[in-house]
């Protein structure tokens, strides 16, 4: 199998794992579970974003296509600050489960979206729906 396939695959494998992860998370949040705490969740989270995030860069020189050059790219690496930023204040940041749950919903939107421009490779991914 070539590199480039290894790393697609190994890069997609992470994103469903950190997306399953966050989900699992939130749902542990909502219910004040004290697994939350668990050493699994506070390290393993990490780990695969790393992984997802080495992937996802090393796969940039491999197709020679860049953020802020290619339009795609672009919309798929500020996706990922989003992304972030939202399943930051869902798991830790928000005031109160309102926020939490409202920052939760985004962040999944988000991954969708951010999903939807690398099937597409496009900005706008729905344009194909027109």
């Amino acid at each position: 199998m070539s590199t480039y396939l290894v790393l697609k695959h190994t890069h997609m494998l992470a994103a469903y794992v950190s997306i399953t992860l966050f989900i699992l998370r939130a749902g542990l949040m909502v219910l004040r579970s004290g697994w939350l705490q668990h050493l699994f969740f506070r390290v393993v989270p990490h780990i695969i974003d790393t992984v997802l995030l080495i992937c996802g860069i090393a796969l940039l020189f491999q197709i020679y296509q860049y953020p802020f050059v290619h339009h795609w790219l672009t919309a798929k690496v500020i996706g990922v600050v989003v992304y972030i930023v939202l399943g930051s204040i869902a798991l830790k940041r928000g005031r109160n489960l309102a926020v939490r749950l409202a920052a939760f919903a985004g962040a999944v939107a988000i991954f969708g979206y951010i999903y939807a421009v690398a099937i597409s490779k496009h900005p706008l991914p729905l344009h194909l729906l027109g």
